[in-house]
């Protein structure tokens, strides 16, 4: 029964995945309610549901919209499947649980601010002021113990963040300070150190070998919020285990 329902909610995040990937892309363009029906960015034309189907569309169209053959972005699958396997590994492990809330939660924000981050290199406000509300909720139902470690991780972020932003002279932008600001509310500070450390690590990772590979510059300027939100992720699965593991190897 759990691999049945693994594979739903693999579906699910195959749908939702879509539906994000819109909401990233629309959002900052203000175009998000300019059409009841999905359509094609180039020709404007109506799709049909046949075209609507995750992955499955993209490859039987070879990458193409049938009317005007532009290219279709790969994002759009990409986002997909990685929004299908989230979903997986949220209910895979941790079952029907409101910790399976809070990571199809925190799904619902990390996937539509990393395409938006990628393609306008932008954190939209609108989708972090709608989220703020929503997590507040779910940390006053369910608050991290103790409670106050919520507002630590908060004032943390925003402080440390703040203070880079200052040294760096432009190094991060607001958007990524709201970002991690809202992760260190959702986290606890602890948290929100270690997921601070991997973003780091993980945009440091991808800045070097995109340099050896492509030859950039050090001024390249590179979205952090996919590695924010990767970052994230990593958190939320492996956390704790990993602070766990590091209190041990110091204590």
């Amino acid at each position: 029964m759990t691999g049945l329902f693994s594979f739903f909610f693999f579906i699910y995040g195959l749908v939702f995945g879509s539906f994000f990937n819109v909401v990233g892309l629309r959002v900052p363009s203000k175009t998000l309610f300019s059409q009841t029906r999905s359509y094609c960015d180039t020709c404007n034309r109506t799709l049909r549901w046949t075209e609507l189907i995750p992955v499955v569309s993209y490859v039987f169209q070879r990458g193409k919209c049938r009317t005007c053959h532009q290219r279709i972005s790969p994002l759009y699958p990409i986002m997909e499947l990685l929004t299908g396997l989230l979903f997986f590994m949220t209910y895979y492990y941790y079952g029907i649980s409101w910790h399976m809330a809070l990571g199809l939660l925190l799904i619902a924000l990390i996937i539509p601010i990393t395409v938006s981050d990628i393609v306008y290199r932008k954190i939209p406000n609108q989708l972090l002021l709608l989220s703020v509300p929503i997590f507040f909720i779910y940390r006053f139902f369910f608050p991290l113990v103790p409670y106050w470690s919520s507002f630590q991780g908060a004032l943390l972020a925003f402080a440390l963040v703040f203070s880079i932003i200052l040294l760096s002279k432009g190094g991060m932008g607001a958007g990524d300070l709201k970002y991690f600001t809202l992760l260190g509310f959702i986290l606890g500070w602890q948290q929100f150190l270690l997921l601070f450390f991997l973003s780091t690590l993980y945009g440091a990772l991808y800045g070097s070998l995109i340099m050896v590979i492509k030859k950039a510059s050090r001024k390249s300027r590179i979205p952090f919020g996919p590695f924010i939100g990767m970052a994230a992720m990593t958190v939320y699965f492996y956390g704790e285990p990993l602070i766990n593991w590091y209190w041990n190897l110091f204590s």
